[in-house]
C-alpha cells in the first residue's frame, strides 16, 4: 500500500503546482486527477459535444481511453494513446471539464485508474474530492483554497504571461461560477473532508505551503 497525500481545493488554488512540489521533495509520483477530466473534455470536444448535453457526453465515455505515463518524472496524459498534455489547459477545456466531471459516468471512468496509482505507489493526487471520495483514506489530507481575487490574479498573470488578452473581473467571474459548480454538483462535490487540513494560499509563498504539507506527514 503506497503513502498517499491528498490535495483538494477550488480552481485556482494552486493545487497543481504545490502537489507538484511535494512530490518532488518527497521522491513520490503527482498525479492530477483534473487533467484525466480534461483529458477527457478534450474527447467531447472534438466530438463537438456541448457542455448542457449531458447524455451525449455519458455516451461518449464509450469510446475514451484516459491513461498517464511519465517521461523524465513529469506526468504526460494520453486519450486513446495520442498525448494531449499540451492542450490540457485550454479554456474550453476546462470549462468542458469543470461541467462533465459532475457526470457519474465521466467519474466512474476514471475512478479505478486513480485508486490503483494509489494503491500501488506513493503518491500526490490533487483534484476536487479526493480526500472525500478517491481516497478517503489517504495518510495526509489538505484543503489548499485562496480568495477568489487572488485566484483570479494568478489566472490573470499566468494567461497575460502567454500573451492572451483577458479581463480581471471576467475571469473573477468565471471562477465563482465554478466553484458554485463544483461545490454544488450532486455527484462527489467540493467540499473540505472532515479530517483534512485546510490550507489558505492567499497570503503565502508557494515555499511556504509546501512546507506546511510536508510538515504534516510522518
Amino acid at each position: 500500500m503506497g503513502y498517499n497525500i491528498a490535495i483538494d481545493g477550488p480552481a485556482g488554488a494552486g493545487k497543481s503546482t504545490i502537489a507538484k512540489r511535494v512530490a518532488k521533495e518527497k521522491g513520490y509520483i503527482y498525479v492530477d486527477t483534473g487533467a484525466m477530466y480534461r483529458a477527457l473534455a478534450i474527447h467531447f470536444l472534438k466530438k463537438n459535444i456541448l457542455p448542457e448535453e449531458t447524455e451525449k457526453i455519458t455516451d461518449a465515455c464509450k469510446d475514451a481511453d484516459v491513461s498517464i505515463g511519465y517521461v523524465d518524472g513529469l506526468q504526460q496524459v494520453y486519450l486513446n494513446g495520442e498525448n494531449v498534455t499540451s492542450q490540457l489547459r485550454e479554456e474550453a477545456v476546462g470549462n468542458m471539464a469543470s461541467v462533465s466531471s459532475a457526470l457519474p459516468k465521466v467519474r466512474e471512468q476514471l475512478l479505478e485508474l486513480q485508486r490503483t496509482l494509489a494503491r500501488e505507489k506513493d503518491v500526490v493526487m490533487d483534484g476536487r474530492d479526493i480526500g472525500t471520495n478517491i481516497l478517503p483514506d489517504a495518510d495526509v489530507k489538505v484543503y489548499l483554497t485562496a480568495s477568489v481575487l487572488t485566484r483570479a490574479k494568478r489566472r490573470y498573470a499566468e494567461l497575460k504571461e502567454k500573451g492572451i488578452a483577458c479581463d480581471l473581473e471576467q475571469i473573477a467571474h468565471d471562477i465563482e461560477e465554478r466553484d458554485w459548480r463544483d461545490m454544488n454538483r450532486e455527484t462527489a462535490p467540493l467540499c473540505q473532508a472532515a479530517d483534512a487540513v485546510y490550507v489558505d494560499s492567499s497570503d503565502m509563498t508557494i515555499e511556504e505551503v509546501v512546507e506546511t504539507i510536508i510538515h504534516l506527514c510522518k
